[in-house]
């Protein structure tokens, strides 16, 4: 658990440092780019920007989860045996 746990906090730390900087540049780029030439303009909701991070860090946390159930649960021997 611990192993997996440190994985986890690692992946999710660059997963948040990724939707910190990519938040306010999409934002800004959504306002200027794509929503200005429309006549009837619709405002982009701070909860889009939020479910979306969850979103990522969901799947994020599940890749992790996938991959470490998976290394625990090879036999050491095939990995030895190959190398």
């Amino acid at each position: 658990m611990n192993i997996v746990a440190m994985l986890s906090r690692e992946f999710i730390v660059l997963v948040l440092l990724s939707i910190i900087v990519a938040s306010p540049v999409s934002w800004w780029f959504m306002q200027t780019w794509f929503l200005q030439g429309f006549v009837y303009r619709q405002n982009i909701q701070w909860w889009v920007f939020v479910c979306a991070g969850l979103t990522a860090i969901l799947i994020a946390l599940i890749t992790i989860s996938f991959q470490s159930i998976k290394a625990a649960l090879s036999n050491p021997v095939n990995s030895l045996r190959s190398e």
